[in-house]
């Protein structure tokens, strides 16, 4: 099997009314190249007539955000016209590149109502020749997102990104990824054997898994070894898990605020072309 190498339990963060852990960047781990960030925002269960999200219009360059959506919903608004509603079960893909602003809120429906919530957002980092490509989104329900079970329908598999038992992504990454929304029943198990040269992003949304024999609660993030073997996962209890890796960049990487880049001129560069309203006009 491929060693564990820490555990890191996320830490709490609340944004205003918003309950969110954060396992990376953390005290115990920076980043784990090319994954660099990821909030997890409830579970909670919002009243009727409330504000929903607070994430109102912000700039971002050089990075993608990746946007699981379990339950409760999300608005996106972006500077390139881009405009939806995702409700549970369903992802989010932006890539900011050369700069958008958005803004991510809960529907009017959501707001009014309330209901559960729960959404993690992951960011990626873009390679240093991809930085300013062109901004893209791509919001897709539940339903259109390629999904397959292993372990006898025990265990069921959001493809997002590159492939998996023959099983294609519903992305197209702008550098070799391969992500997993992974649902388990209780009792459900996998094996997956990953390239020892690539970073393993491991993060438990729910629910308790034993892996590689060692029980890991929720809201726990596990860091693997960079050496051969495969990941050996049971469920003790019903869970969720997203599951992803690459190859590292191995690049000098500067993040301040919502914008990532390889040099500390180009952050500069960056807030200053927002000042300057390169990054598109925000008309919503």
């Amino acid at each position: 099997m491929r060693a564990i190498k820490k555990i890191h339990k996320a830490e709490y963060r609340p944004i205003a009314d918003l309950v969110t852990y954060s396992p990376m960047p953390t005290r115990s781990l920076d980043h784990l190249d090319p994954f660099i960030f990821l909030n997890h925002h409830g579970f909670q269960t919002y009243p009727t007539n409330n504000q929903g999200l607070p994430f109102g219009p912000h700039p971002h360059r050089g990075m993608e955000t990746v946007t699981f959506i379990l339950a409760g919903d999300i608005m996106h608004l972006d500077s390139s016209g881009h405009e939806s509603v995702i409700g549970p079960g369903g992802v989010q893909y932006m890539t900011a590149g050369s700069g958008l602003i958005h803004s991510e809120v809960s529907s009017s429906d959501f707001k009014k109502n309330g209901g559960d919530l729960e959404i993690l957002q992951l960011w990626l980092n873009l390679p240093a020749d991809k930085k300013m490509m062109k901004p893209s989104y791509i919001g897709l329900q539940k339903e259109e997102i390629p999904t397959f079970t292993l372990d006898n329908g025990k265990v069921k598999v959001q493809q997002l990104f590159g492939e998996w038992e023959g099983n294609a992504g519903a992305f197209e990454g702008n550098f070799p990824i391969t992500m997993s929304t992974i649902y388990l029943e209780k009792g459900g198990k996998f094996e997956k054997s990953i390239p020892k040269d690539e970073s393993i992003f491991f993060y438990i949304v729910r629910g308790t898994l034993k892996v590689n024999g060692e029980e890991v609660n929720f809201r726990n993030l596990v860091e693997f070894k960079n050496e051969e073997g495969v990941i050996s996962v049971e469920a003790t209890e019903d869970a969720v898990l997203i599951l992803g890796n690459a190859l590292s960049f191995n690049e000098p990487m500067v993040a301040q605020g919502p914008f990532v880049m390889n040099t500390t001129k180009q952050i500069q560069e960056a807030y200053a072309d927002y000042q300057a309203g390169k990054f598109g006009t925000w008309t919503h």
